[in-house]
C-alpha cells in the first residue's frame, strides 16, 4: 500500500506575551497508508485536537514537516493548499458547526462542488447520492441544521465531506457527542464506507473501545507527545505505559 500522509517531528508551540511557550504538539510522527485507519487517543488536552488542525493545516506547523503523497505540503499557501485539501476532509464532534444555520443540509453538502462550478443540476443529484450513501432520505436535502437529530446532522456531516471524493477522512471526535445507539449505528456507516471506497481514516478519539473496533494502529498522546504507539490489541491488552494503563482500565476495568 502507498502511503498518502506521512507526518516527522510536527511540533506546535503556542506563545503568549509573559508567559512560558507551551508545546500544545511535541516530536509527533506517524504515516497513514492507503486504505488504513489510524486511532490517536487521549484524554482532554492531550492535544488531539490541534494535532488534527496541524494536519488539516487550519493551524500552522511550528516544526517538523508534513507530506502528502510524498509532496511536501508543510508551508504551503492557502491557493496551493486547496487541491491537497480536496483529498483530506474532516468531521468534526459538533455537526451543526459545520453548517450555516440559514442554509438546508443540501446547501451545505453541495456548497465544495458548486465552489469547483459544478452544474446545479449534477450538484442536486450528487447530494441526493450522498444522502442516501450516508443513510439519509434525500428528502434532508431540504431540511435546515436544526430540524434533524444529532445523528442525522453528523451524518449530514460526513457526506458533505466526502462530496469531492477526498482519500483520506479525518473524523475528530466525530461519534463523542451522541448516544450510545446513534454512536454505534455512525461507526457502521464509517466502516461501511472504508469497505467501500477504500477511504483512510484518522480516527480521533478517547474511547479505546471505538479505537480497537475500528483502527490498524493507533498512538496514544499525552501533554502533545506520543507515549506509546503500535496495534491496538497489542497496547489495550498489554500497554507499556501508565498512561495507556490508566486509560485502559477507564474503558475496561
Amino acid at each position: 500500500m502507498s502511503t498518502l500522509l506521512e507526518a516527522e517531528h510536527l511540533t506546535k508551540i503556542f506563545t503568549q506575551r509573559g508567559k512560558e511557550p507551551f508545546r500544545a504538539v511535541d516530536d509527533v510522527s506517524f504515516s497513514l497508508k492507503a486504505g488504513e485507519t489510524l486511532g490517536i487517543v487521549g484524554e482532554s488536552g492531550s492535544g488531539k485536537s490541534t494535532l488534527a488542525k496541524l494536519i488539516t493545516r487550519l493551524t500552522d506547523i511550528t516544526e517538523g514537516t508534513l507530506k502528502f503523497e510524498g509532496k511536501d505540503i508543510t508551508n504551503l499557501k492557502r491557493s496551493q493548499l486547496k487541491e491537497v485539501y480536496g483529498n483530506i476532509q474532516m468531521v468534526f464532534q459538533n455537526p451543526v458547526g459545520s453548517f450555516d444555520p440559514r442554509k438546508t443540509l443540501g446547501y451545505g453538502i453541495g456548497e465544495s462542488l458548486r465552489n469547483r462550478n459544478v452544474k446545479k443540476e449534477e450538484v442536486d443529484k450528487r447530494v441526493a447520492e450522498l444522502l442516501e450513501q450516508c443513510g439519509l432520505d434525500r428528502e434532508y436535502a431540504k431540511r435546515y441544521p436544526h430540524e434533524v437529530s444529532g445523528g442525522q446532522c453528523q451524518r449530514a456531516a460526513i457526506a458533505r465531506a466526502l462530496a469531492v471524493e477526498p482519500k483520506v477522512l479525518i473524523c475528530d471526535e466525530a461519534t463523542s457527542a451522541l448516544d450510545v445507539t446513534i454512536q454505534k449505528q455512525i461507526m457502521e456507516l464509517l466502516k461501511e464506507l472504508k469497505e467501500k471506497h477504500g477511504l483512510s481514516f484518522i480516527f480521533i478519539c478517547h474511547n479505546l473501545a471505538l479505537v480497537q473496533m475500528f483502527c490498524d494502529k493507533v498512538l496514544v498522546l499525552y501533554e502533545g507527545k506520543v507515549v506509546e504507539k503500535g496495534i491496538p490489541d497489542d497496547i489495550i491488552n498489554d500497554p507499556k505505559e501508565e498512561y495507556t494503563q490508566k486509560l485502559v482500565e477507564a474503558v475496561f476495568a
